[in-house]
């Protein structure tokens, strides 16, 4: 498994992460131990999680659990130092973690003292803020976004948050913090802010990628590079939609469209040609599309760490193996001309 230095933390990472969402609802704690399993086994110790987890649906009675079976797995195969946990704290809105309260110094206190918990460990690796308080332009929310302006507030907010960051980190309960679905000029000011203060600086940013969904190829791209902020991919193979599985609007039995049938927003007019585009690359060059979609994240211009996960173990080794496949320049030429002519399939 190839490594990558994550951003400015010291850490070195392995170059896929395991991203753990499904387990704990799609998949049973059996289930999430095979994979964790055969991820390691792979070379993969760089593992993506969220007190919110399992979704698909989000219940409040389900919330913690993938933590749980994270921390059951711990406990059981031990060896901490293996691995590289990352975990989010939970944002303003969502009804089924703290009756949807926003993140305040108290609220992320509480929330990494739950994942200490439920991991069954002394630290967290990298503490991601879920989504930002004052709002976000991801998951399809572009269409009707309308940015707040009330700046004082949010440096106000921003402080609170570094500074609850400054006091785990001394406390050794974080070790690193880190942005997700953020905006350019959210990560810029969380940045500077931290700069200033003398605070934990932002490591990373989990905003969602792929070929399906390029929003970050503009101005996050420069920041990213600029400032060595990698970029946590989450959604390479867009919900499933670039393995081919939905093509011709079909809904599989057991896939996340029983009980998300518009895949987040993700099921449009245009998104099944870009699909049918993109399985024509794949099958012209005789490759896997889950691998091809994968691969293709580890070849830009900028860092970038894919987050995958999966329902099954043969779903997870196809991907896990994507870390060995090298896409040829036709390919990338390829891919280059789908995505000018599928811009914006979503």
């Amino acid at each position: 498994m190839q490594t990558r230095r994550l951003g400015h933390t010291g850490l070195t990472v392995s170059a896929l992460c395991l991203g753990t969402m499904t387990w704990g609802n799609q998949n049973t704690e059996a289930e999430g131990h095979a994979q964790a399993d055969m991820a390691l086994d792979h070379g993969v110790t760089f593992w993506d999680t969220a007190e919110m987890y399992p979704v698909n649906p989000i219940r409040a009675e389900t919330v913690g659990h993938t933590e749980a079976i994270i921390g059951t797995w711990l406990a059981a195969r031990g060896g901490r130092d293996r691995l590289v946990l990352a975990t989010k704290v939970t944002g303003a809105g969502m009804a089924a973690v703290r009756d949807g309260a926003p993140i305040t110094a108290a609220s992320m206190r509480a929330a990494v003292e739950g994942s200490l918990r439920r991991l069954q460990t002394d630290y967290i690796d990298l503490y991601q803020l879920h989504w930002p308080n004052r709002g976000s332009y991801h998951f399809r929310q572009l269409w009707g976004y309308k940015p707040k302006s009330d700046a004082a507030a949010v440096t106000a907010h921003m402080t609170e948050v570094l500074t609850t960051a400054m006091a785990l980190q001394a406390e050794g309960k974080v070790r690193h913090f880190g942005l997700s679905n953020e905006s350019v000029w959210g990560a810029a000011k969380w940045l500077s802010l931290a700069a200033a203060m003398g605070a934990p600086r932002m490591m990373t940013v989990q905003n969602e990628y792929s070929l399906l969904c390029r929003q970050f190829d503009g101005d996050w791209a420069e920041l990213a590079a600029m400032e060595d902020m990698p970029l946590l991919a989450f959604s390479p193979l867009a919900t499933g939609l670039l393995s081919g599985k939905y093509a011709g609007d079909v809904t599989p039995t057991g896939t996340r469209r029983v009980n998300a049938p518009d895949l987040g927003g993700r099921i449009t007019p245009r998104v099944f040609p870009a699909v049918a585009a993109y399985l024509g690359i794949a099958a012209r060059h005789g490759l896997d599309p889950c691998q091809m979609a994968i691969a293709w994240c580890l070849t830009r211009p900028f860092p970038v760490i894919p987050i995958f996960g999966a329902s099954t173990l043969d779903q997870l080794r196809i991907n896990l193996d994507a870390a060995d496949v090298t896409l040829s320049s036709e390919v990338l030429a390829e891919i280059d001309a789908a995505h000018r002519a599928h811009p914006q399939p979503y």
